[in-house]
């Protein structure tokens, strides 16, 4: 075979290859049936997850002032111990009891502290840690509760994890009257969510899966114990052991 013929050989193979490819290409385009794997699975968020809650990023204790004067509500109910404050010093031998979930505390100002080593408040102690004075409505006392731990310059604080700055009841006002009414009674009845328990009876919890909504968590409210069940993010059986 020729030059010329070999080179016109591999260029009709070519144009074949690539005329194939194109056909092929405009057939999916215009036909393109079924959505890929990911794109079908893929689940749109819910409302809980793009609700708004606002952080504060504390990075040094004076990023905490802004919420002096304010109100500010517990979201990580019944795991943070508070403390009578009186005579400018934290009892810390008189333990008030455990912040409940969705608490409202009247911010009054922050303080440093060192807690005694025998007192477990949950967090590191640290050479100190930074104290939130509030007082309860309806309530004139002061308690301290610990929010951050400082160690020579490093200073960590929690905020954050702890506290909603805009009451619950407005970030999800969307969540019906007998859902916030058992929330406000600090109790749990069928068909609420993960979160709404959360929010009633607290976060010290034992989940025995990693499927939020799809398994079943036991929760301990200073010793008051309950064993719920999930399917697909509902309360379908309550236990009270």
């Amino acid at each position: 075979m020729k030059n010329w013929q070999k080179i016109l050989s591999i260029f009709a193979v070519t144009l074949i290859v690539g005329g194939g490819y194109l056909l092929y290409v405009w057939h999916q385009r215009s036909n393109p049936g079924v959505a890929p794997p990911s794109a079908q699975t893929e689940q749109p968020l819910s409302r809980d997850e793009v609700a708004v809650v606002r952080p504060l990023s504390p990075q040094h204790f004076e990023d905490l002032q802004p919420l002096v004067g304010t109100r500010i509500w517990m979201k990580n109910g019944y795991t943070i111990p508070y403390f009578p404050y009186a005579n400018g010093a934290i009892q810390f031998s008189k333990k008030a009891g455990l912040i409940p979930a969705a608490q409202p505390m009247d911010v009054k100002k922050f303080v440093k502290s060192a807690a005694p080593a025998s007192v477990d408040d949950g967090m590191e102690h640290g050479t100190r840690q930074a104290f939130a004075m509030f007082s309860l409505p309806g309530d004139t006392k002061l308690y301290a509760t610990p929010v951050g731990s400082l160690e020579g310059d490093e200073e960590h604080y929690f905020a954050d994890l702890l506290f909603y700055y805009d009451d619950p009841h407005t970030i999800y006002s969307y969540w019906p009257k007998d859902v916030w009414a058992a929330i406000d009674a600090h109790q749990v009845k069928a068909g609420m969510s993960e979160l709404e328990t959360r929010m009633a009876i607290g976060q010290k919890i034992e989940p025995d899966g990693q499927d939020e909504g799809d398994r079943t968590v036991s929760y301990d409210q200073e010793g008051k114990h309950w064993i719920v069940t999930y399917v697909k993010n509902r309360a379908t059986t309550i236990k009270t052991p």
